[in-house]
């Protein structure tokens, strides 16, 4: 293969190449907080939080009590219907077994949404309390410089 051949693929294979499909894109806002040091607009306070961990707990709560109210009729009557050779009966403790699945789930679900938030409250009580108490060491440390100017 000759050079200009060579040249000539390579051309032909770019400008192929370019006649493809191509996806445009809009430079992203500076406050979307797409990047490193940037602010985004997500904010949020200790109110916001406590409502959710207080919902999710009132929510985990509420469907341990009476999540399961009508697993007893159910089964019951999925017992009484095969025994009496009508598939329906192996379809209802079908479904009350797929209930009882993503009843769990969900209060697995909400429990660790509730937990999680009272870990992230008292983490970040932490870190308050770590960075006060550095800012103080500093300020004390200012604070005897500045005496020592005076003297």
């Amino acid at each position: 293969m000759a050079w200009d051949e060579w040249e000539k693929l390579k051309a032909d294979a770019a400008e192929r190449q370019s006649s493809q499909m191509q996806l445009n894109q809009v430079a992203p806002e500076p406050s979307s907080g797409g990047g490193a040091g940037q602010q985004g607009d997500l904010r949020v306070n200790q109110q916001d939080l406590a409502a959710v961990g207080n919902s999710a707990f009132a929510l985990f709560e509420d469907l341990g009590r009476h999540g399961r109210d009508a697993w007893s009729s159910s089964q019951t009557a999925a017992k009484d219907l095969t025994t009496q050779e009508f598939e329906l009966g192996g379809a209802i403790h079908q479904v009350q077994k797929q209930w009882e699945k993503q009843l769990q789930s969900l209060l697995d679900a909400c429990a660790h949404i509730s937990n999680h938030l009272d870990f992230t409250k008292k983490a970040h009580q932490g870190d308050e309390y770590y960075i006060a108490s550095k800012m103080s060491s500093i300020a004390q440390l200012d604070k005897g410089f500045d005496e020592r100017t005076e003297r």
